[in-house]
Order: structure tokens, then sequence, then C-alpha cells
């Protein structure tokens, strides 16, 4: 007897388990997928590891047919972003299903009944706890390679999303940068004023040891930085706490450049990282028994590099510090044979920063895409 479809929220350890590992399946004919690694995927989905798990309303979802599960969905309520930003969102995050219109609603069904029944007004996503998380659908550049820290859909997922009814809600867009030799000279220019000054000092590390007590003030700076980003929810000190024990083993020390004033204040930075995806994907996800050595193997090799976090503090923009950060992460990019940059996810609508991309060369290669919807009223 054909079984229905049926989607049900995760209640045991098993349950996530095939949350977490269902992609394996999906994705088995996806050229270009890239499996997580599978270890921080257990880590993210633990309360006790991810205080955002405790902090904000959250369900796990399976859809099942056949007694078979062919689907997956996270739904999310920040209460904290939606009262300051007067909104009633429910997120959705971790789409994940097969070419099948009647298997991605039942799942988007899913969480925009349990966001109505908590008084929200719209769905909206794909979006994690924060700007942190990966957010976003690619809709553009499915033939490009995959870099972390960014979401890699099916090609078939965002139809199936705009026959659920969603409409765009905002894109981000990704730049490809050709390693400059040198930046323009009206930069150098810039760039020679700061280093006149006796204001700021560059910092430079050649080890994480080193690095260690930056973690924290980095993060502060976050708070400070990224207030009126879209998405972007204020640290807890917990959650940079384990925000810093997720990251710091995998930071190439070299790629993160610091300035700070005399007194040691912490006022611009930018992190950066090898990009890894070729040796994840070979690793299968698994850092054992052998998957760390592929990894580690492409953090030698390869010659892409992935801009990550940035920020300057609000009382020291336009000061010409994100050009002697850039300087400084373009010399050691060249130094370790890095040929292309890949810009990460840049607001749309940031002009400033998408014409700073394409001075230095830079061409628009991936678009990711936050929908929306209405949540039916009764």
């Amino acid at each position: 007897m054909q079984m229905e479809l049926r989607v049900e929220p995760v209640r045991s350890a098993g349950d996530l388990r095939i949350f977490i590992h269902l992609t394996e399946q999906l994705h088995k004919n996806h050229p270009q997928w890239v499996p997580p690694i599978y270890k921080d995927e257990y880590r993210y989905f633990s309360p006790g590891f991810n205080p955002a798990l405790r902090d904000n309303h959250t369900i796990l979802a399976l859809a099942w047919m056949h007694n078979k599960p062919v689907g997956r969905v996270m739904g999310i309520i920040n209460q904290r972003y939606n009262q300051s930003h007067n909104e009633a969102h429910v997120r959705f995050c971790f789409l994940d299903c097969p070419d099948d219109q009647n298997i991605c609603n039942a799942l988007l069904n899913f969480v925009a009944q349990w966001g109505a029944t908590h008084g929200m007004s719209h769905l909206v996503g794909p979006l994690g706890f924060s700007d942190k998380d990966p957010q976003g659908m690619m809709v553009e550049g499915f033939d490009e390679k995959p870099v972390i820290a960014t979401n890699l859909n099916q090609v078939y997922l965002p139809d199936l999303l705009q026959n659920y009814g969603f409409a765009k809600h905002l894109d981000l867009v990704s730049y490809l940068i050709p390693t400059p030799e040198s930046l323009p000279e009206r930069y150098l220019n810039a760039i020679q004023r700061v280093q006149q000054s006796d204001a700021f000092i560059l910092k430079e590390f050649k080890g994480k040891r080193e690095l260690r007590r930056w973690i924290m003030p980095v993060f502060r700076l976050i708070n400070e930085a990224y207030r009126d980003i879209y998405g972007f929810d204020p640290l807890s000190e917990e959650e940079m706490k384990e925000l810093a024990h997720r990251y710091l083993p995998v930071l190439d020390a070299e790629f993160v450049k610091l300035i700070t004033d005399r007194r040691g204040r912490l006022l611009a930075f930018v992190v950066a990282m090898p990009e890894l995806s070729e040796g994840i994907r070979k690793a299968g996800g698994r850092i054992w028994p052998f998957g760390w050595w592929h990894i580690l193997k492409c953090w030698r090799s390869t010659q892409l590099l992935t801009l990550l976090l940035g920020a300057v503090h609000p009382d020291h923009r336009n000061h010409g510090l994100t050009l002697l950060l850039a300087q400084s992460l373009i010399q050691t990019a060249r130094q370790r044979g890095i040929t292309h940059i890949d810009s990460h996810l840049i607001l749309e609508h940031n002009r400033l920063m998408r014409a700073e991309c394409e001075r230095l060369g830079g061409r628009l290669h991936k678009r990711f895409r936050i929908f929306i919807k209405p949540l039916a009223t009764t």
C-alpha cells in the first residue's frame, strides 16, 4: 500500500543523524556538492555546544515517503532580532529535497504552520540564526567552484520556492577577484598616509598562539560594526566563546590581519581562509581516519582565498584602514601562491564594496537570494 508523504519533527538522536546525513543521498549526483564537516554539524545542532539553539525557538523536520527520508528543513524564530527590527519573521534554512514540488511544499508548509502558531507573519530564508551562518539560496553561479561558508543548493530549488509563492527579499553577490600584483596608485597614496601616522599599528601573525588573545576583541568589534547589517544578531559572550572554539583550530594565522591604536585597542580586522572545499569533498566531510590528510593537502596547494569577515570600528571608517588591511592580505596571498580571491557575500545594495571589487578586476560570479512570503491568515 502506498504511503502518504508526511513531515515530522526530529525527535531523537537517530532522527538527528538522518537529518544531518540526508544530504549525502540527495546530492549523490551533484558534481559540485561539498559535504559539511560532520563533526561540526553535530556540534551545531547540539544545545550543549551551540547557545543559539537555546536562545531561539527552533524546529527540525524530516519529510518521509514510503518510510524513507526524502527531505529536511529547519525553522528558526529569532525573537530578539524580530523585536529589534519590528518584524514577525519565521526563518527557514537547511532546506533540502529532490526535484519534487509536493515534497518542497510539505516542508515549507510545516515551518509556515509552526511559525503561524507562534504569531509570525512572514516566512523568510534561507536564513540561519544570524548573518554568520550561510544565508541565501544560490540562483546564479552553479558552474563556479564552491567555497566554504556559503550555501550550495541544487539548481532546481529556486524554481520550487518561486512556485510555492516566494518573492525576492534581497540578494547577496560574490566576486571572484584575481590577486593583483599591487593596489592602484590612488590606494597606495592613502595607505602611505596611514603608515606615516603614528596612530595605527598593523598586526600580522605567524601562529595561532599569538592570535588567540585577539579572538574575543574581534567578536566584540563585530557587534559594534555590524549592527546595521541585514540579518545580524549581536553575539553574546557565550556565543563568542563557542565560535572561537569552533573556528580557531581551522584559522590560518597568516591570513588574519588586525589594526590597533597605540593603546592596543582593536580598530579593524580582516579574516580570510585558503579555500578547502576540494579537500573536504575528498575527505567526505570526515576528519578521521584519513580525511585530515586531504584537507591539509588542499590547504597547502589551493590557489583560492575566501574572505570570511572584516570590520572597521565606526569611529575610524574612511581613514584608509581597509586599504592597509587589503594590501597586507594581498601580499601574503601572493607569497602563498594564491591567484584568486572570493569576496564572500556582499549585500546587493552595498554599491561601495561592489565598486571596490570591480576596480580590482573582480567578476560577479555568484548570486544568492533570500526569499520572503506572507503567511496565510485565517
